[in-house]
């Protein structure tokens, strides 16, 4: 029986984003860095990602008919036996990727890497924004457990999401003072470009100082138990990566989450 292999597919949507459009255009962009003859399709592990499995990108309308949609492709991928790396798109996307994946794992752990904790129950009278996936996705009971790093906006009604739905939050004051995820597998990485300090990440569509450094998550990420079972990259905006060092970022942690993915399954 041939082994899980980790499964790019791009989820060109932004239509649910509050502030500043830009990341449908996310998907085409980290591709072209996966590819650019500046770097070579390695991992820090010396695995050789050169064959990443890549079934395209989901044509995505800007209506609610989407999420039905990206549930559908992300099943598929899980069909045919990929373990699905979801290109974003902005935060949304993550809710209907759930739903196609939380099933399977009824003790799932989500680790989220994000300045906003994305807990409101509506934000401007959208519960589909993507400043509100997580909620849904802890209303629905599609993972066991939710370990948020790296944030820094939290206000008083996310904070009483975050304790209603016994979220872990590690704020970045947290993180400063040494605390550090602790997590167990089966796992879901939920990666929001924002999470980086503007440094490191500026093309995004909310820049929030203060934030995470690059080696910092590619750290953890590395260190992650298994099974990883999914994992998103979201909410880079190409169009505010004017320095073009975002992309190739997003490109980077692709390939260490590919990789980890797969020294996971090996051990497994």
């Amino acid at each position: 029986m041939t082994s899980p292999q980790p499964t790019l597919i791009g989820l060109p949507y932004d239509a649910s984003s509050s502030y500043q459009r830009g990341a449908a255009q996310a998907p085409a962009a980290i591709r072209t860095a996966l590819k650019c003859d500046s770097t070579n399709f390695w991992s820090e592990s010396l695995r050789d990602l050169s064959q990443l499995a890549d079934c395209g990108d989901l044509k995505l309308p800007e209506d609610e008919s989407t999420r039905e949609l990206i549930e559908q492709g992300v099943r598929r991928v899980l069909d045919l036996g990929g373990v699905p790396i979801s290109l974003g798109g902005d935060h949304s996307v993550t809710y209907p990727i759930l739903r196609a994946i939380g099933p399977h794992h009824p003790n799932l752990t989500i680790l989220h890497f994000d300045a906003h904790p994305d807990l409101y129950e509506d934000f401007e009278g959208d519960r589909f924004s993507h400043a509100c996936p997580f909620a849904r996705v802890l209303e629905e009971g599609l993972a066991r457990g939710l370990v948020q790093v790296g944030i820094r906006t939290m206000n008083g009604h996310q904070r009483q999401q975050a304790d209603r739905h016994g979220v872990e939050v590690i704020d970045m004051r947290s993180w400063a003072m040494g605390t550090r995820p602790e997590v167990q597998g089966p796992l879901y990485v939920s990666i929001d470009m924002d999470a980086f300090d503007p440094a490191f990440a500026p093309g995004v569509s909310h820049c929030e100082p203060g934030g995470l450094s690059s080696r910092e998550v590619i750290t953890v990420l590395q260190s992650l138990p298994g099974p990883i079972v999914g994992a998103d990259v979201v909410e880079l905006n190409p169009s505010r990566d004017t320095s073009g060092i975002t992309a190739p970022l997003c490109a980077k942690l692709v390939k260490e989450l590919a990789s980890r993915m797969l020294e996971t399954l090996e051990m497994a």
